[in-house]
């Protein structure tokens, strides 16, 4: 019993006595940096801005305002006598022949002019014949040389004053220019005008034209292709 006490006491002694385990003593062990993941960079999205857009959409509001100021204007002058809304099947009348008229007079075609000719000899009267020679003058003069070809397509209208024999159309039309001459190409563009019209010898007839400053006949660049 003693000799077994004995010995226990002796290993723990010796247990008490033994160094603890060395700790790693490598220089290069203890500066050795732990692996991180490189964080990926952050793919940004550019952004477009919408100018193009946002200015398209405001030069049509602002046209859209301008065209409603002008109508309203001329109803305010005319309100007592207008009967543009409530006689309809008139209204739709002159609508029509300052349709057709339009489109026939602000066409043109270098190998039949003519045609164009007798389009206003018949439907213009009073000022409209000399404001047409003008708004057309230099359509008919370069026409030949540049084999022009002009295509008026009228694509919306509506009668601003129906005032018995008399009315007021405001016209809004495409316009295709092309010159197949030398130096050629096609020019599109938009116009705007207002046209008065009188109803004589059971016809309604252009009497003034009103181009806001700008000849729906005069070839532009815009739209060149």
């Amino acid at each position: 019993m003693s000799t077994t006490r004995h010995l226990v006491n002796r290993q723990r002694r010796l247990a008490a006595q033994r160094p603890p385990a060395p700790r790693p003593t490598d220089p290069e062990q203890r500066r050795r940096p732990t692996l991180r993941r490189k964080a990926e960079p952050v793919r940004r999205v550019r952004s477009v801005p919408p100018w193009p857009l946002l200015l398209t959409a405001l030069t049509v509001l602002l046209a859209a305002f301008s065209v409603l100021a002008y109508v309203q204007g001329g109803q305010k002058d005319s309100a007592g006598s207008n009967t543009a809304l409530a006689d309809t099947a008139r209204t739709s009348e002159v609508k029509g022949v300052v349709d057709e008229a339009v489109q026939g007079i602000f066409s043109y075609d270098h190998t039949d002019p003519a045609r164009t000719e007798a389009a206003a000899a018949r439907r213009l009267t009073g000022a409209a014949v000399a404001q047409y020679r003008t708004l057309m003058g230099p359509v008919r003069e370069q026409g030949p040389r540049q084999k022009l070809v002009l295509t008026t397509t009228v694509t919306d209208s509506g009668v601003e004053v129906l005032d018995g024999d008399r009315a007021r159309v405001l016209v809004f039309a495409d316009q295709s220019s092309t010159r197949t001459g030398k130096d050629g190409g096609t020019t599109i563009a938009a116009a705007m005008f207002a046209v008065d019209a009188v109803r004589q010898g059971g016809t309604w007839r252009i009497a003034a034209l009103d181009t806001f400053q700008r000849a729906p006949g005069t070839p532009t660049d815009q739209g060149k292709e």
